[in-house]
């Protein structure tokens, strides 16, 4: 492979002495960065004044049209992970990267040349289709890496591999503000010179993360660990093929459980600085909101690892019963809070919602671990992934037509979300009762110790599954 060699799976096999705890940090370079897209929401409302500057004017785009930046990223976060799954195994986490800080800084540089001609499909194509293969292939390239350094801790471990992209708007939110503040002028917002040099400074970190990381020798296990000799409740000990596991109903039913509380929570994090604006008029000012994306970012980040720890102790299925229960009375409270001009409360509720939210994320590859056995949890978890793709839509189009009906009939903005914030705590209903049908995969999808389909080289060939898995 020539200058490239050194980006293939072979050369970032771990030597002798090297810590498992260098593995986090090469998984929050990455995630950190990609984490940016859940900040985007800050640059909506200036981009619907990109002609006006100081109102939006005729040919401006509007909120509706922008909102789906987002959504296509998102959506294509999910197709990429889906369909580079397995390439992402046998190719290894520095090759999937490189190729992810790439497509992300890429993603920036084709949305400022949109920016610039006020082209709006391409942006779409930049960091909606571009950018939203750089989140697909970046999200999934550490996880499966650190649960086979962690398998001790396997909550945790996704925990650490995850938090990194809730945390990334805690950084790029205000960092965003200040760039465009700087860029700004009388006649122009600095939208295009914020996304140039976001491109840079990302790809940087990106390509330092993809140097540090490490895969495990064939057969490591950290010392004193004595991997379990049987399956017990939910989790196996057994290996399901990725494809395989496409045909199991519990596939499916996490599959619908994740959906849906993604749904509920991606949509306010799609609008959450436009929408605290238009609900607390006077009272949450422009940087205000963009304060509130970062806290919601520092809760999002703390959920995943938090709330991922606790499942390693009650379970992910009772994990998830937590953010559906609890999720259902939040949503319901957030009108209330809207009605009564109560920010500390609007603010509370949507803090633990979206810690909830992260740690839907980051429970879930260690769900699919114990249901599906660790030799493709990567690859399995991918193509869950898809389930994401399916709520970047739902969700953020809840959010931003249904305010734009009940405002063009005449309800004030300020309740223009109510209905919305009801319908979400009605679709973790929904997954709970799903939730509820999970149950342990039948013994006929388990693989036998002598099958080798998809095996990655130099690994699962030369020791047994359990090695591997340990």
């Amino acid at each position: 492979m020539g200058a490239l060699s050194f980006l293939d799976r072979d050369h970032t096999v771990a030597k002798p002495g090297y810590s498992r705890w260098m593995v986090p940090p090469a998984a929050l370079c990455v995630h950190l960065c990609i984490g940016q897209a859940y900040a985007y929401s800050v640059f909506n409302l200036p981009m619907t004044k990109l002609i006006g500057i100081s109102q939006s004017a005729p040919g401006d785009w509007k909120l509706t049209e922008l909102g789906w930046i987002f959504s296509i990223a998102i959506f294509f976060l999910g197709v990429s992970s889906a369909v580079f799954g397995r390439w992402v195994e046998e190719g290894g986490p520095r090759k999937a990267m490189f190729t992810a800080a790439c497509c992300w800084a890429g993603g920036f540089f084709i949305s400022a040349i949109g920016v610039h001609l006020h082209t709006l499909w391409l942006i779409y194509l930049g960091y909606g289709v571009l950018g939203g293969i750089a989140l697909g292939i970046g999200y999934i390239s550490p996880v499966s890496t650190l649960i086979k350094w962690f398998p001790d801790r396997p909550g945790m471990a996704t925990g650490m591999a995850i938090m990194g992209f809730g945390g990334g708007a805690f950084i790029a939110s205000p960092l965003s503000v200040w760039l465009m503040s700087k860029f700004n002028t009388a006649t122009h917002i600095g939208v295009m010179e914020t996304f140039i040099v976001l491109g840079v400074v990302y790809f940087f970190f990106m390509i330092v993360g993809s140097i540090i990381v490490r895969v495990p020798a064939p057969g490591w296990k950290p010392a004193g660990y004595v991997a379990p000799t049987e399956s017990k409740g939910l989790i196996t000990r057994n290996d399901v093929f990725v494809y395989d596991a496409l045909k199991t109903p519990q596939f499916w039913l996490i599959w619908w459980v994740l959906c849906l509380n993604v749904t509920a929570g991606i949509g306010v994090l799609g609008q959450a600085s436009a929408m605290s604006q238009e609900m607390f008029p006077g009272h949450i000012t422009p940087v205000a909101a963009a304060g509130f994306v970062g806290l919601m970012s520092l809760f999002n980040m703390g959920g995943r690892f938090c709330w991922a720890t606790i499942s390693d102790y009650i379970g992910r299925r009772n994990t998830y019963f937590v953010f559906m229960l609890l999720g259902f009375a939040l949503y319901c409270t957030v009108p209330y809070t809207g009605l009564t001009g109560n920010v500390a409360g609007f603010v509370l509720c949507f803090l633990v919602i979206i810690s909830m939210y992260g740690g839907g994320f980051s429970t879930v590859p260690a769900y699919l671990r114990d249901m599906f056995g660790t030799r493709y949890v990567g690859a399995i978890h991918g193509l869950l992934l898809t389930a994401w793709s399916m709520a970047g839509i739902f969700g953020p189009v809840l959010v931003n037509y249904i305010r734009e009906y009940n405002v063009s009939h005449g309800v004030p903005k300020a309740q223009a979300y109510n209905t919305t914030m009801y319908i979400m705590a009605g679709l973790l209903v929904i997954g709970f009762i799903c939730n509820c049908f999970v149950r342990p995969v039948n013994a006929r999808f388990h693989m036998k110790a002598n099958d080798n389909r998809g095996t990655e080289p130099g690994s699962a060939k030369a020791v047994a599954p359990a090695a591997v898995q340990a």
